[in-house]
């Protein structure tokens, strides 16, 4: 067991934690955040990404123990019911999403991708969601709206 102190979604944390514990366990289990799904557990489809400190990466893959001292953030951390983050509020106002089992980490990639580029490309938004599978929807409404959040980030 292992000490963890971390910061998720704005709040600190600290937890007792076996070592082989992955990222997407430790707030699944042991934060509830459900938020985060697992896929394929390979780090080949996304359902899992997650920013940390910034950057976009597979919690499936990422032991929670290498996250000491981090800041990271889920999907319960960008917006609320009432509140959207835009990027969520592009996604529904375009039906970027199906079944929405993808939708977290589709959108937590975009959230890294429109941190570091604001304007992006339909080039770069496509590369920055190719770690990113949805099995339900062609990629056109999702592409169009992280370039709609672009836009309203922008203006705020």
């Amino acid at each position: 067991m292992a000490t963890i102190e971390l910061t998720v979604n704005g709040e600190p944390r600290r937890r007792e934690i076996p070592g082989y514990l992955t990222l997407l366990e430790f707030l699944r289990d042991h934060l509830g955040l459900t938020g985060t799904k697992y896929g394929c557990g390979l780090g080949e489809c996304g359902a899992c990404t997650v920013l940390v400190n910034g950057r976009a990466v597979c919690a499936c893959l990422t032991l929670a123990a290498r996250c000491q001292g981090a800041a990271v953030v889920t999907i319960e951390g960008l917006g609320r019911p009432d509140n959207l983050h835009p990027i969520q509020r592009a996604f529904w106002q375009r039906g970027a999403f199906q079944c929405g089992f993808c939708t977290p980490g589709m959108i937590m990639s975009a959230k890294a991708l429109l941190d570091r580029n604001p304007s992006p490309t339909e080039e770069q938004i496509r590369l920055a969601l190719t770690g990113n599978l949805c099995r339900c929807t062609g990629y056109v409404k999702i592409v169009e709206a992280v370039r709609e959040a672009a836009v309203e980030m922008g203006r705020l």
